[in-house]
């Protein structure tokens, strides 16, 4: 990272801003081109072992991508507010920012995607306690994103 007076460390720091931000966005590789997707998705960190949820239908371009190959990187923002100067190059933001690389696999026992579902719907409307049907269980394609390198940045000058 360039700028290490920007760079983010410690790790409660790292989640609070992870759970700042609304969209994560994955980055897929199919060996000729990169294709990104925005995403809803929940979020957990067990034993600083840092892993995204997200759900998806069983098919399109997305799921084939996963299982053609599971590695992936992703990127969070939140924050942005461009700080204006009197000068072109003067100008600069105020952002905080979260990158890294991982591996996603799809989750298939249905108490573990009932979980895992519970868990985006948290980082959604901040309320637990919901209730999944079988037939949208049966639906949806649910997966974890188990971050193998994470960095984050801030700049928060107002």
């Amino acid at each position: 990272m360039r700028r290490k007076d920007r760079e983010i460390t410690e790790n409660d720091r790292i989640d609070e801003i992870i759970r700042s931000c609304r969209v994560l966005h994955i980055g897929f590789y199919d060996g000729k081109e990169v294709y990104i997707v925005p995403l809803s998705f929940g979020f957990i960190n067990k034993e600083n072992r840092r892993i995204f949820y997200f759900h998806s239908a069983k098919s399109g371009r997305k799921v084939d991508l996963i299982r053609k190959n599971p590695n992936v990187g992703f990127e969070l923002d939140s924050g942005y507010k461009i700080l204006a100067s009197d000068t072109a190059c003067g100008f600069s933001a105020a952002y905080r920012s979260v990158i890294g690389t991982g591996i996603i696999t799809e989750i298939t026992d249905k108490e573990a995607k009932k979980s895992a579902l519970e868990n985006i719907m948290f980082a959604a409307t901040s309320k637990h306690g919901w209730d999944f049907n079988e037939k949208s269980l049966d639906n949806a394609a649910v997966f974890m994103l188990e971050v193998t390198h994470i960095s984050c940045k801030e700049n928060a000058k107002d």
